[in-house]
Order: structure tokens, then C-alpha cells, then sequence
């Protein structure tokens, strides 16, 4: 992962954008191990993490190198006290919806700076994880222009932020144990039903659990189905004993014994 101080959760970093055109950053793409690291920290598989991604965002930035957002007109209403309501309802309003088109969304809160700043930068989601700015602090930060920053800076601190948030919100326990509508619930709000986060997330789970790598360290119920395949104990924890019976099987099969369940290994396995 990135060490520098302006993806760091809480580092002091310069103010944020005051208009929307001007929300551009450096935009770095994930690194390589940041979603093992950020699994291993929380304690889940990173089928999990990938799963979120998948359907909040479906990546950390859009083709302008601004982080994604979705402003939220609710969210807007009630850090202003509505004062803002009958002269722009569709920026502030006390029900949630309104959003128009993903293009627009720079726009809505463009109009929304020209308003208040601070509460239109806390009614946006923002990065790959979609994380409502209002929630700058549960992620690590001192205020919210520390928050954007980071936004700005990479995707590597949208997720810094992302395990901070859940960790704060006591949502980890959920995400390891794959209880969507719990996870759901604490992260979209309790309307999740109304667009079925809960089941999509399973949907998604599932889809990248059949492919993510798994290794010592990894977690979960595509490690329960290794373990059951190696005849060993079956806890859902890549462990060393896993890792030995893995390399054990991989040397039986004339496959390379690094002890890690790619596809070969997998297709080996399934046959």
C-alpha cells in the first residue's frame, strides 16, 4: 500500500476542491496486494471486499480522474436544515431519490458548494467504496476536506478508509461472516431491500469467490470447500496445515508446490 500522508486516514492534507471541476486528483489505481492486506486486517476473504467494490462503484474513479460520487439530496436537507429546499428541492429535499443520471452528479454538488460546502461535500458518496462523506470521521479523518483529499489521491485510500469506516461501525463482523443483510443493512441503509443490496452482494460474493486466489491467510467458505476437497479440518482459515496439504496435493499432480489455489490448482481439484 501507498504510505503517503494524504491517503492516510486523520493525515493533515490541503483543503479540498471548492468547485466541482476541479475535483480531478491522481487517481492511482489499486495496488496489488492492497485487498489481501485490507482482508487480512479485517479478517474476511477478499472475495468479500471485491464484492463491494462491484456493486457500489464498479471502480474508484470516472474517465476524468474524479472520484465517483452520488449526491444525496436527504443528506443535504438535513445538514442544512431544509433552508435550502423550496429554492433547489432537487438538491435538497427531506426523501431520498432525485439522483438523475451518474454524468450529472459533479453538477448536483456544484450547485450544492455554491450553497453550503462543508454539507454538500458530506452529502456526496464518494470512491470505489462509496462512502458518504457525512462519515469522514468514523473513517479516520479530522474533517472532511482531509476526507475528499484522499478521495482524490487513490484507490488505495478509498479502501483504507472503507476498512476504517467498517471497523468503526462494528460492520467487519459482518463482512467476515457474509451476512449481506446485516452488512446491508449498516452500509446502505435500511431501505437495502428496496434494491436488493443484500442479495446482490451475495450475487457478487459469489462470483468472486469462485475466482479469487486463495492463499495462507485467506478466510471463508471458498476455504471450508478446499479444506473439505484436502480431507483436512474444516474451519474456513487458510492456515498452515491447509498450506501444507495444498503443496502436498500440488506435488502429486506434477503442479508447482507454491501452495497457493489459483485456476490450475482449482482445475486439478474440481477433476
Amino acid at each position: 500500500m501507498q504510505s503517503m500522508q494524504s491517503t492516510q486516514p486523520g493525515a493533515t492534507t490541503q483543503s479540498c476542491p471548492v468547485s466541482a471541476d476541479q475535483f480531478a486528483g491522481a487517481a492511482r489505481p489499486m495496488t496489488p496486494d492492497a485487498v489481501a492486506d485490507a482482508a487480512r486486517s479485517i479478517g474476511c476473504d477478499t472475495a468479500a471486499i471485491h464484492a463491494v467494490i462491484e456493486i457500489e462503484s464498479k471502480g474508484g474513479f470516472d474517465a476524468a480522474r474524479r472520484p465517483r460520487i452520488l449526491f444525496e439530496r436527504h443528506y443535504f436537507h438535513r445538514l442544512t436544515g431544509g433552508r435550502f429546499d423550496e429554492r433547489a428541492p432537487d438538491i435538497s429535499h427531506r426523501r431520498w431519490g432525485g439522483y438523475g443520471r451518474s454524468a450529472a452528479q459533479y453538477r448536483r454538488l456544484e450547485r450544492a458548494i455554491a450553497l453550503d460546502r462543508e454539507a454538500a461535500l458530506r452529502s456526496a458518496s464518494w470512491g470505489a467504496f462509496q462512502i458518504m462523506g457525512d462519515n469522514f470521521a468514523a473513517c479516520g479523518f479530522a474533517d472532511i476536506g482531509a476526507f475528499v483529499a484522499a478521495m482524490m489521491e487513490g484507490e488505495d485510500a478509498h479502501l483504507l478508509a472503507f476498512t476504517a469506516f467498517l471497523q468503526a461501525e462494528g460492520l467487519d463482523k459482518a463482512l467476515r461472516e457474509h451476512d449481506w443483510a446485516r452488512f446491508a443493512r449498516g452500509y446502505n441503509g435500511p431501505a437495502f431491500r428496496r434494491h436488493r443490496y443484500d442479495e446482490r452482494l451475495a450475487a457478487a460474493w459469489r462470483r468472486h469467490s469462485d475466482h479469487a486466489l486463495l492463499r495462507e491467510g485467506s478466510r471463508g467458505s471458498a476455504v471450508r470447500r478446499l479444506q473439505a476437497r484436502l480431507d483436512v479440518a474444516v474451519d474456513g482459515l487458510f492456515g498452515p496445515i491447509t498450506a501444507a496439504a495444498v503443496r502436498a496435493f500440488q506435488r502429486g499432480r506434477g503442479l508447482a508446490a507454491d501452495g497457493l489455489v489459483g485456476p490450475r490448482t482449482r482445475a486439478a481439484l474440481d477433476a
